[in-house]
């Protein structure tokens, strides 16, 4: 497996990652099995975090023993010291450590986020408080807003930057990275699948490694796509013709307006499940509208229960007018069923 520094960090980790969040899907065997599968074939950056349900008791478990041979990644979504410290303790403990490789706030979108975390009693008060301590070992961050991940590079106070790239998502590499690379920050990428509206994997990690010091985290769940990742990543960065072709209907097909699956929009108090509803454009281009109309109907039909009030718009990380989404894919999946 390649390896890339993790910045300045001084920490050498595999170029590929371990996203963490499919593995709440698995129970803690099978979870096991995937983790210490994706250890064995050298991947070495696991990364989590405290509101990924219980992705963290999992790794936890798994590398009671063999903390030394992993560099583990997690998140807090505080952004005030005393909480965050609180999620960092909690974090320790579900990971069974004394000390984590990397600690990033999580999502730091709006200008005012950033200003609580580092103001006065802010939370990045308490994590260099703690990496003085050797419960951190680095301090990284997180973000979904092209505009505020800049910025957070250009405040010089974080290894390293998470951020979302991918076929379709392609504006982070003009800008972003370059100006994280001359800060010599590390570059994590999320999203590689576009929150899993991209369904081929080996193209989607193929496009990635194009870039040779990305840190790439596809979220796994069986042995098989690590072992896709791995080969991909060990090898050379091949793209072809076709597979640039392939690409291009991806971004014909998804535009920029689709829904990534991060899911900080739910709950829906009104019980929605917005999540799967706006995924329903795609999934009726993918299956026939007949077949989706029938696949989707259980949550197409919590859509008629969306009242408007725009909750879910607010917590978007990306922006999107939800509620107007859903009502256009709610018209479609009528028309849908009305043609049947």
């Amino acid at each position: 497996m390649r390896l890339v520094p993790l910045g300045k960090t001084g920490i050498q980790v595999s170029a590929v990652g371990f996203g963490g969040i499919p593995i709440i899907r698995l129970d803690f065997e099978e979870a096991a099995q995937v983790l210490r599968h994706a250890a064995d074939k050298g991947i070495t950056l696991f990364d989590t975090a405290n509101r990924y349900a219980d992705s963290e008791e999992k790794m936890g478990r798994t590398f009671a023993g063999m903390r030394d041979k992993v560099v583990i990644a997690t998140k807090t979504g505080q952004r005030a010291a005393k909480a965050a410290m609180e999620e960092l303790e909690l974090s320790l403990t579900r990971l069974k450590t004394d000390y984590i490789d990397l600690y990033q706030p999580h999502q730091v979108s709006q200008p005012a986020e950033l200003d609580a975390l580092l103001a006065p009693g802010g939370a990045m008060e308490a994590l260099v408080r703690a990496r003085a301590q050797g419960k951190v070992r680095s301090i990284g961050i997180t973000s979904h807003s092209l505009e505020m991940a800049r910025k957070l590079v250009a405040t010089g106070l974080f290894a390293t930057i998470q951020f979302p790239c991918n076929i379709v998502e392609t504006e982070a590499a003009a800008h972003l990275f370059p100006e994280a690379r001359a800060a010599g920050m590390g570059i994590l990428c999320m999203k590689p699948f576009a929150g899993g509206m991209l369904d081929d994997g080996g193209l989607a990690l193929r496009f990635l490694r194009r870039e040779p010091d990305l840190i790439v985290l596809p979220g796994c769940d069986t042995a098989a796509q690590v072992d896709q990742a791995v080969e991909i990543f060990s090898g050379e960065a091949a793209w072809s013709e076709e597979d640039a072709a392939k690409a291009q209907g991806y971004r014909d097909e998804l535009g920029s307006r689709f829904c990534r699956r991060c899911e900080y929009c739910q709950p829906c108090p009104q019980g929605v499940r917005i999540t799967y509803a706006m995924m329903y454009r795609v999934v009726a281009k993918r299956m026939s509208p007949a077949k989706a109309v029938q696949f989707a109907s259980e949550t197409m039909e919590t859509v008629r229960n969306c009242i408007d009030c725009g909750e879910c718009a607010t917590r978007c990380p990306y922006n999107l007018p939800i509620p107007e989404m859903l009502a256009e894919h709610l018209a479609m999946y009528d028309s849908h069923k009305a043609a049947q």
